[in-house]
Parts: C-alpha cells; sequence; structure tokens
C-alpha cells in the first residue's frame, strides 16, 4: 500500500508539472523577429531633424495691411500646424510707442503673449528686435544708448520663456570699425543678458552683417556663450542699388560659415514652382549644411514674397523644409 502510494503521488507530480508547463509556454509572449521595427521607431525616421516654428514676420501684410490683431499669433501659428513663436517687436510698436515703452506697456505685451501662447499650446522661442538703435555705430554714446534700449527687449524675452532676442548690426559701413563696434555692442549687450539667461543672437540683415565671414569673425571675438548668429536662408545682399542688389554674398557658402555660430535658424522664402521647390533657394543642399553643423533645434518659416498669399506663402514653406528634412533622414 505504501509503495502503490507513493507511485500514485509521483504520477500526480508528474501530471501536475506537465499542465503547468503547457500553461506557461501558453501564456510567454511570442518573440518579436529582431528585423520588425516598432511603430515608434519607423516614426521617428520620418520625422526631420528639426522643430518648427513661424516668423511672424510671415504675416506682416495682414498685420500691417489688413488689420490682423498681433495678438492672434499663437492661435495662427497653431492651425498652420507650427509649435513655435518667434515674435517680430515692430508688428507691437503701435501700442508701445504709444505708452512710450512703459514698464507697464511692456508688462502688457508680455502678459498677453503668454496667455494666448499658453492658452495654444504653444513655445515662445525668441523675439526679433528692429528700431532701437544702432549696436555697431562707431558713435560709443550712441551705441551704449542701443544697448541700452534692448534691455526691455531681454527682460521681455525672459519672462516669456524665450532662449533669444534677435538683434541687428547696423551702424558702420567700414569693414574694421564695423567689426569693432560690433564686438563692443555685443558684449555689452550679452553680458546683460547672460544674467536673464537670455542668448543674444545676430542675423544677416544687410549692410557688413550680410557679410557671413565677418559676422563669423565677431563672433568669435566676442566669445560668449550666450551670444550666435541666426542664419537667414536670403538675406546676403550687402549692398542695395535702385535697381536691387548690387552686392550679394554667396548664399551656401555664407550659410556654412554661419552656422558653427548658429543659436536659431530662419527658413527664408519668395517663391515656389509647380513641384513646391523654392525658385530662388537650393533646400535640400540648404538644409543638409544646417543637418551637418549637428543644429537639431527650431527653424523659423519666414515667407517674404508677393505672388502667394502670406498664409499659402507660410504653408507652402512649411511643406517644403518638412519634405526636404525627411529626405535627410
Amino acid at each position: 500500500m505504501k509503495q502503490k502510494s507513493l507511485n500514485s503521488k509521483g504520477v500526480k507530480v508528474v501530471l501536475v508539472a506537465l499542465l503547468m508547463g503547457a500553461l506557461s509556454c501558453k501564456e510567454a509572449p511570442k518573440e518579436q523577429p529582431k528585423d520588425v521595427g516598432t511603430p515608434e521607431v519607423s516614426m521617428k525616421a520620418t520625422e526631420p531633424f528639426f522643430k518648427l516654428s513661424l516668423a511672424q514676420w510671415s504675416m506682416h501684410k495682414m498685420v500691417r495691411e489688413d488689420g490682423v490683431d498681433p495678438y492672434t499669433f499663437a492661435e495662427k501659428a497653431k492651425n498652420w500646424g507650427f509649435t513655435g513663436l518667434e515674435y517680430v517687436s515692430a508688428l507691437y510698436y503701435k501700442e508701445l510707442e504709444a505708452a512710450n515703452f512703459s514698464k507697464e506697456a511692456m508688462a502688457s505685451f508680455v502678459e498677453k503673449c503668454n496667455a494666448e501662447s499658453k492658452k495654444h499650446g504653444m513655445q515662445n522661442v525668441l523675439i526679433m528686435i528692429d528700431g532701437q538703435g544702432d549696436l555697431a555705430t562707431p558713435d560709443a554714446q550712441k551705441r551704449k544708448k542701443a544697448v541700452e534700449n534692448h534691455y526691455k527687449w531681454v527682460d521681455a524675452a525672459a519672462d516669456m520663456g524665450c532662449h533669444a532676442i534677435r538683434v541687428n548690426l547696423s551702424g558702420s559701413k567700414v569693414p574694421d570699425e564695423w567689426v569693432a563696434s560690433s564686438v563692443d555692442g555685443l558684449t555689452q549687450l550679452a553680458t546683460y543678458a547672460k544674467y536673464k539667461n537670455i542668448e543674444v543672437l545676430v542675423e544677416n540683415h544687410g549692410g557688413l552683417s550680410s557679410n557671413a565671414v565677418m559676422l563669423a569673425e565677431v563672433m568669435t571675438k566676442v566669445n560668449m556663450d550666450n551670444c550666435g548668429t541666426l542664419p537667414d536662408f536670403g538675406n546676403f545682399c550687402i549692398e542695395r542699388s535702385k535697381d536691387g542688389c548690387a552686392q550679394e554674398y554667396d548664399i551656401y557658402k555664407g550659410i556654412s560659415e554661419l552656422m558653427p555660430h548658429a543659436l536659431a535658424v530662419s527658413a527664408k522664402s519668395y517663391n515656389f514652382d509647380a513641384e513646391g521647390n523654392e525658385t530662388k533657394l537650393d533646400y535640400p543642399r540648404i538644409l543638409k549644411i544646417v543637418k551637418d553643423a549637428g543644429y537639431t533645434g527650431f527653424i523659423g518659416v519666414e515667407y517674404e514674397g508677393s505672388v502667394l498669399s502670406e498664409e499659402q506663402g507660410i504653408i507652402a514653406t512649411r511643406d517644403l523644409l518638412i519634405k526636404a528634412g525627411k529626405e535627410l533622414n
């Protein structure tokens, strides 16, 4: 009886073990083939290497000619498929100048912009500053005044959560004088901005600032982490005449020279062919230069054409950027 009982128990143990093994095999997840990518990886492979922002200058005609409220910027940019906002100070000067740029007026500007960007889930990227004085003038007193005029915009950018302001290096037309004045003006401004955690960016924006090798020299001499360039794809006209551009710097050479110092990038556009390509600028070639420089931040769409409407031009530029960017993956 004892031996029989042991045999019986042994059989039961074997049966239970076999049953548990079968169940565990049934419940175990099947191993995925190693050559099948997950949807997340596939999605990342099709995304461009940059993020999309909209430069508010793309809608300056809407604001100045059609009476569109500049504070609808966040809503419109969101509807057009952007995630970042690049404000243009001049589009708010009507109300700010009327109040003599008072602290109250600047605080109101910041409050309204923040409310709209938050409402629409947008990121405030930078503010483009114009008309606040010549940072590259050889007159030291005027240069200092221009630097101080930018302080309020550094403060506003910080209060809005932007990473930078874009400035211009207008002033002297004498190369050596322009370089020296630019270095001094930028160093003063970037020193103030550093304590606000704001970057000061210079766009190639006409005059000697469109001479890329000279602007790069200025950046090297300033040598501050929070001072850099904002390469614009199209602004390389050094000298203009009544018939157009009299002296233009090589666009692709210029972008290549400015990208090592770039902390933001501006995608200028004017007109498009039937296939959606920019007629003056080789976007795939330019984006390769940008990517090869290791840039992965925001690229701001800045449409300045006259054939398409501003909205059509913004969308055409956006689509071309996305298409050209994906082709580089």
